[in-house]
């Protein structure tokens, strides 16, 4: 994710610091990021919720990090890109970078997915347009939401964001 993590401040009691949950490389840069606890109780709400928040989806993916599964949090903001390209050429390029990458018989992240999907994939991709991706990334995005969005839930980091906004919050309206 080509994201540079910079400061969010919103006007809330109940806000924290939430550079200590982020990778190390990005941590330097979010020091003065602030999320409020009803953000980041919205995450539980849905899974959406998390990947449409750009904190949430940073949790999440260091979350995935942390059980050796981010190839697919990975491939499904790469299908996220790849949706937006319009030139036929880049289209092209990027098609093969992702399926090369993501989802080939022994790619170096591959996603789990059935052989047919996997099959399927391949074919569209051979006359690539920006919908091409939709069933894997849809296989991929149902994985994540039914196995590692739950855990996610109920991880210490995701607990820990919780208590600090909410502890935040409450020192702010004393």
């Amino acid at each position: 994710m080509k994201t540079r993590l910079g400061c969010l401040s919103h006007k809330s009691d109940s806000d924290s610091d939430f550079s200590e949950f982020l990778p190390p490389a990005q941590e330097t840069s979010a020091r003065c990021l602030k999320l409020s606890t009803d953000e980041v109780l919205r995450w539980s709400e849905s899974f959406d919720h998390v990947l449409s928040h750009k904190y949430g989806l940073a949790a999440f993916r260091t979350f995935l990090k942390t059980e050796f599964s981010d190839e697919n949090i990975e491939f499904w903001m790469a299908c996220e890109d790849y949706k937006k390209i319009r030139s036929s050429t880049k289209l092209v390029s990027r098609a093969n970078k992702i399926f090369k990458e993501f989802i080939d018989v022994q790619a170096p992240r591959e996603v789990n997915m059935d052989y047919q999907t996997r099959e399927k994939t391949k074919r569209i991709l051979e006359d690539p347009d920006p919908g091409s991706l939709n069933e894997a990334q849809a296989i991929v995005y149902t994985l994540m939401e039914k196995d590692s969005y739950p855990r996610f839930l109920k991880s210490k980091l995701y607990q820990d964001i919780v208590k600090r906004t909410h502890a935040h919050g409450q020192r702010r309206s004393v």
